[in-house]
């Protein structure tokens, strides 16, 4: 049974038509218009809907190099198998690779926004913790006493794994990976509760400290207000 069809018209600029035809030279069985604009758009909506992965010709002939120097050096242990890259460059199974590695082959990818909240809050935490380290006892006690019950224990939690894990995963990222922020290294960080709302209440506070932290740290007054504003009114 044929597929149905439907038959529609449509008007391309010259440049934008001399550019199909283009691509209809290349193809080895030189399609027609019509069937050229059919596999365009099918490899078009294919690529938004992260269907597919897109090798260009330079990533081709890399990869078969790649492929002859594993087999030559008789590589067998990797985690990505030359031998399958090929078999889904010569078989057109573009597809194939994001059944086989989706660990590497995915559509995410972190929001500017939460990159920029987490390195903020990070930033944010490494003064507290700082300025809480060089305090006095006496200035601690105080902080215990003025900012119940945060002041108990002056540490970045961290993020929710259940509700916020793409930050918990950048806060992980920045230490681990990065070595940056590396006095949040080793830690946990999962908080097993949400936390970006209050730390943004409390960025709204330490923003304008921030600009005066020059060769100083933050004093307990500070850090008091700092807590306190993590507290929801």
């Amino acid at each position: 049974m044929s597929t149905k069809t439907e038959r529609f018209e449509m008007r391309l600029e010259e440049d934008l038509l001399s550019r199909v035809d283009g691509w209809r030279a290349i193809q080895t069985d030189l399609p027609s218009r019509a069937e050229a604009m059919r596999r365009l758009v099918e490899t078009g909506l294919a690529k938004e809907a992260g269907e597919s992965v897109q090798f260009t010709d330079g990533e081709k002939l890399l990869a078969f190099m790649l492929r002859d120097i594993y087999r030559h050096l008789k590589i067998n242990n990797g985690e990505i198998n030359p031998d399958f890259v090929s078999d889904v460059l010569c078989g057109g199974h573009y597809w194939a690779p994001k059944w086989v590695m989706p660990g590497l082959y995915h559509d995410y990818e972190d929001d500017p926004r939460d990159v920029r909240l987490v390195v903020d809050v990070l930033d944010m935490w490494s003064f507290i913790e700082d300025g809480y380290a060089a305090l006095s006892q006496e200035e601690k006690e105080r902080i215990e006493r003025e900012a119940k019950p945060l002041g108990k224990v002056v540490k970045f939690i961290g993020f929710d794994g259940n509700n916020e894990p793409e930050l918990l995963g950048l806060a992980r990222f920045f230490p681990e990976k990065l070595d940056r922020f590396t006095c949040f290294k080793g830690r946990d960080l999962n908080s097993h509760a949400p936390m970006s709302a209050a730390y943004r209440r409390m960025l709204t506070v330490f923003e304008p400290m921030r600009r005066t932290l020059v060769g100083s740290r933050l004093n307990a007054g500070q850090i008091i207000t700092l807590l306190n504003a993590r507290k929801e009114d």
